[in-house]
């Protein structure tokens, strides 16, 4: 809780972090989300304007004033004011909110899963945009290859996760005060020419735009890409804390602002002959042509920071997914001491063939803007729907809660049916991506849900007097001297019956002592607590451990460190019964035992059941074994495979012939 109250306290050291992780994306929306409404407004296609004339002072004041409101409602209201308050022990992130509300409702894991699968799409798309906007800077000036050279940034990017970003994340804050800094100069360098811009911010403008183009619903589509890191300020919440983003944000909207009135001056000033396109953007149109390279390279170094933050937010995400049963177990690096630094090798690779594909697919940073967007509207939509039971959890009245759900669907839901107009454009890649994503986390989600509907316990009392007898019974092979079952059962008067069958029937396992563990996974990040139940004195213990969705499930380590504790309080003796070891005082053998389950043929599913448990069990194959998930052993871990459903003589029907 101290690493809590750290993190929230408010400091220039704690404001300058959230510049560097939290703002990259949001912060570098400048760089085409002007160019992408004008195209729009003007119909260019293949590079001619179908609709000359169409930029008028009342269009650009309109296009400003709707960014200015879209940051204000989206972004502050709803992101700094209200979701930062969705707190969980110093985290946040869409699936940190699931795990405060989950017991509300079940249906709510699908709102958690969609969401979770476009934010990581959004992490395909984001480096993507952002890096070939920057590069795309130099075309005004130079005749530069873009696409080598951002696919040369790409995967130079990628590579270096596998370090670790802390000795680069400290630089991540003063570059993006510098960014910032520059964006709002150059913002003000261009509104002293024409004070008649700062009418902006008067929202008349976004509605009489609204109501009198008939572009108006496609203009809101690229509207939303000014917003499209909003998502950002909560999932970093645990890196930076509420305060620091809250007071940070306040500078980031200011320079935001600013330079979208400076680049809104340039266009009215250059309304004849703008042609938005990399050769033309507005946001490089107001840099000073002495400055354009640094500016480029400024640009770069912020995509670059905007890119890792979305890749880092991935990797977190995927680890909280694992955690909470919605993502195959797969292999997560700690590269580094620092907290929450993790590195996933398959996610990363993963995203890096996403960029790049991108990046060739579209060539563009003009044609990305339709697949970009669409993805993080959706999430935002999510968040909305879980935002609102946290509220009604946390017993806010009724009607602020119907306020907020219906003004936050009302308003994303018009940015999605908006968006939803690029699909054949490019959109289709965001559904795709997200798509391919959903069908990996609901049929994991769902297949443990058949896989535990399958699970019969028994009553563990009814076999302590068998396993008391069996362990002191010499007839019988000794199999360990310490026997370990990792069991789900959620309570110590129950467990397994193929754990029973594994000991006693399938091969009986004679043991000096009997060990049950079983993890829960809590809804908050850090838990770390186990508690030790003696079931048969000396013959029987259950570990139960509770870990929170954030802690590693390292059951090697942690079950060790349980035994050491236990043997140094005197409360278990765990030398080995062999005449020949225990006089020399030395500790017995431990083996852990896996019960893998696999589909019999005989099983009963539906259509729709059998389908999912099938791709469970591709996807099984294609994840880490139990063993190393768990971060056993392999040399001292025996995995005995059972089928998911038994099928006794009782479901079987035979009719006897007379002889």
């Amino acid at each position: 809780m101290s690493n809590h109250k750290n993190v929230n306290a408010l400091t220039a050291g704690g404001v300058l972090i959230s510049l560097g992780i939290v703002f990259g994306d949001i912060g570098t929306s400048p760089l085409y989300t002007l160019n992408a409404i004008f195209k729009i407004i003007l119909g260019v296609k293949k590079g001619i304007i179908t609709n000359p004339g169409a930029i008028t002072p009342d269009v650009v004041l309109g296009v400003l004033s709707c960014i200015i409101w879209t940051l204000t409602l989206q972004t502050t209201i709803k992101y700094v004011i209200i979701t930062l308050r969705a707190d969980n022990k110093g985290e946040g992130g869409i699936f940190s909110l699931f795990s405060l509300v989950r017991k509300k409702a079940k249906w709510l894991v699908v709102p958690a899963i969609i969401g979770g699968c476009a934010l990581l799409a959004d992490g395909i798309i984001t480096p993507s945009i952002t890096v070939t906007s920057a590069i795309e800077g130099l075309t005004s000036k130079f005749d530069v290859p873009v696409i080598p050279i951002v696919l040369t940034i790409l995967t130079m990017l990628f590579i270096i996760q596998q370090f670790g970003t802390n000795l680069v994340g400290k630089l991540f804050g003063p570059v993006m005060f510098v960014w910032f800094g520059i964006l709002g100069i150059l913002g003000i360098l261009f509104i002293v020419k024409d004070l008649s811009i700062l009418r902006a911010l008067n929202p008349y403008y976004a509605i009489h735009l609204l109501v009198t183009n008939h572009n108006a619903f496609y203009i809101l589509g690229g509207v939303f890409l000014c917003t499209t890191g909003a998502e950002a300020l909560y999932s970093d919440l645990g890196h930076c804390g509420r305060n620091n983003i809250r007071i940070s944000w306040i500078f980031v909207k200011l320079t935001l602002i600013l330079n979208y009135l400076g680049q809104g001056v340039w266009i009215l000033q250059n309304s004849g002959h703008f042609l938005p396109g990399a050769k033309m953007n507005p946001f490089f149109m107001i840099v000073p042509d002495q400055f354009q390279i640094g500016m480029v390279i400024l640009a770069t170094m912020a995509a670059i920071i905007a890119s890792q933050a979305l890749i880092s937010g991935s990797f977190t995400l995927i680890s909280e997914a694992v955690r909470l049963n919605l993502w195959p177990k797969i292999r997560i690096v700690y590269p580094t001491v620092s907290k929450g630094q993790l590195y996933v090798p398959s996610i990363n690779w993963m995203l890096w063939i996403g960029c790049c594909g991108i990046v060739l697919l579209f060539k563009e940073s003009e044609r990305m803007d339709a697949a970009y967007g669409l993805s993080i509207t959706i999430a935002m939509l999510m968040t909305t729907i879980l935002v609102s039971f946290y509220l009604r959890s946390r017993r806010f009245p009724k009607y602020s809660i119907l306020i907020f759900f219906v003004t936050y669907i009302i308003i994303e839901g018009t940015f999605l049916v908006s968006n939803l107009t690029k699909f054949v454009h490019g959109g289709w890649v965001t559904v795709l991506i997200g798509s391919l994503l959903f069908t990996i986390m609901w049929s994991w989600f769902v297949a443990r849900k058949i896989k535990n509907r399958f699970v019969k316990y028994v009553e563990i009392e009814d076999y302590y007097q068998i396993l008391s007898e069996l362990s002191s019974d010499e007839s019988v092979p000794k199999y360990s001297s310490q026997l370990v079952y990792l069991t789900s059962a959620n309570f110590k008067t129950e467990i397994e019956s193929k754990i029973i069958y594994s000991i006693i029937q399938k091969e009986p396992k004679r043991a000096d002592v009997y060990w049950l563990v079983h993890v829960d996974v809590m809804d908050e990040p850090y838990t770390l607590d186990y508690k030790v139940e003696f079931l048969i004195p000396g013959k029987l213990i259950r570990i139960d451990f509770r870990l929170g969705f954030r802690i590693e499930q390292r059951v090697n380590l942690l079950y060790r460190k349980v035994v050491e504790e236990l043997v140094k309080n005197g409360e278990i003796d765990i030398t080995s019964q062999y005449t020949s070891l225990n006089k020399h005082k030395i500790a017995g053998d431990f083996r852990f035992v896996l019960l893998e389950k696999h589909l019999s043929k005989f099983t009963k599913l539906s259509f729709y059941e059998r389908q999912i448990m099938d791709y469970y069990f591709i996807l099984k194959k294609l994840s880490l074994s139990e063993e190393r998930s768990f971060g056993l052993d392999s040399s001292y871990v025996d995995v005995e495979k059972v089928p998911l459903i038994f099928v006794t003589p009782d479901d079987i029907e035979l009719n006897r012939l007379a002889v």
